[in-house]
């Protein structure tokens, strides 16, 4: 199930709010996709990325695939427990699998992410 409390982009990362801030993950049907995560390289904190930009990879067993910023803004944190233990990602998608946190970030690019029925109409045919 997508949760329903973030947007997303067609790049498979999710975007929730909490307290001002931004919090970025990738979503379940990604880290499906990608199989077992090995590795994450986070990006760096107190740096300013524009929508769409590289900011980090995920590699796993299958293959490895960037992780692009969803909105403009300045990643102020990362999650650091992500470089002990990657597979929190497979494990917990929408929860402590998240992967960076954003301030000063784009509302406007934030309303136009797709909702969550948007997003999983996006790969329903995947499923078939």
């Amino acid at each position: 199930m997508t949760p329903s409390d973030r947007r997303y982009a067609e790049t498979h990362e999710w975007v929730k709010i909490e307290d001002g801030i931004a919090v970025v993950g990738i979503s379940d049907y990604a880290q499906e996709a990608l199989g077992d995560i090995t590795f994450i390289e986070l990006p760096e904190t107190n740096h300013t990325v524009a929508q769409e930009e590289e900011c980090g990879v995920v590699e796993s067993v299958k293959a490895a695939s960037d992780i692009l910023a969803p909105l403009d803004g300045n990643i102020v944190e990362v999650n650091e427990t992500l470089d002990d233990t990657p597979e929190l990602v497979n494990e917990d998608a929408y929860g402590d699998g998240w992967i960076f946190k954003m301030a000063d970030f784009s509302q406007e690019q934030f309303e136009e992410l797709m909702d969550a029925a948007e997003y999983e109409s996006t790969h329903d045919d995947d499923d078939a």
